[in-house]
């Protein structure tokens, strides 16, 4: 299993970054977890957009899901159109970002698959399991399992049992942690720091913590140092174009 990074910035994209968005491959399939602001450009860079097999949002807001609308108009406003796209999302967390483009415009791109978080289910070769986890509109957690490799991802949530659940003994965790330490008042039930993301990477046994989500402006370094004191494992901050095999 290999993961590359498009973009890890939270709340909207710095300066040539981008915004959550990351592709999972295995046995070329090509799947990507969320698509956040200015992620399709990177994706770009890396593959074609009628080469992506499968698409997973972890939940609603913008920064996780708006540049699905510029790579379902790439894969249906070509000469050639490939298949419909599968794209795995929550009830209604795409309704948004769907209506964007003129009725039925893009209705031929792609099939919408709705889960219910909690639910498991298969995605090429990716076995998917879900987990509810506490934002401020319904957040799906994955873990993906393949070749006997395991990627959890969280999505943005606050600290919960249910975040080291999902990243039991996994081979990578990849974990918002919007703040380096304290979280303000009104947002510490909904997003996480990058200290009790090394916690909790801790409390799950997991081999390698990918800090994800900062906050524009937020010191990359301080981040890994805050999550650091709480995780002795390697721990890496997502930048664009971060690449690493499961192992």
């Amino acid at each position: 299993m290999r993961l590359t990074v498009l973009g890890g910035c939270g709340a909207w994209p710095e300066a040539g970054q981008a915004c959550s968005g990351y592709l999972v491959e295995h046995d070329g399939f090509r799947l990507l977890v969320d698509l956040g602001y200015a992620a399709f450009p990177r994706l770009l860079q890396q593959i074609g957009a009628d080469q992506v097999d499968a698409v997973f949002i972890s939940h609603g807001h913008p920064d996780h899901c708006a540049d699905l609308n510029p790579l379902l108009r790439a894969r249906a406003l070509r000469d050639d159109p490939p298949p419909p796209l599968p794209v795995y999302a929550l009830p209604g967390a795409l309704d948004a970002v769907l209506a964007l483009d003129r009725p039925g415009m893009l209705d031929d791109a792609y099939v919408l698959h709705e889960f219910t978080a909690g639910s498991a289910f298969d995605i090429g070769p990716f076995r998917a399991e879900t987990r509810l986890l506490p934002h401020w509109v319904p957040n799906a957690g994955v873990r993906l399992t393949a070749g006997g490799r395991v990627l959890a991802y969280t999505g943005d949530t606050g600290p919960s049992p249910d975040v080291v659940a999902l990243a039991r003994d996994a081979d990578l965790l990849l974990a918002e942690a919007t703040h380096v330490d304290e979280v303000p008042e009104d947002s510490r039930r909904y997003l996480s720091s990058a200290r009790q993301v090394g916690r909790q990477a801790t409390e799950a046994g997991v081999g390698k913590l990918i800090l994800t989500h900062l906050w524009p402006g937020t010191d990359p370094a301080a981040a890994r140092a805050a999550a650091g004191d709480g995780y002795r494992g390697e721990i890496v901050v997502a930048a664009p174009d971060l690449s690493l095999e499961l192992s």
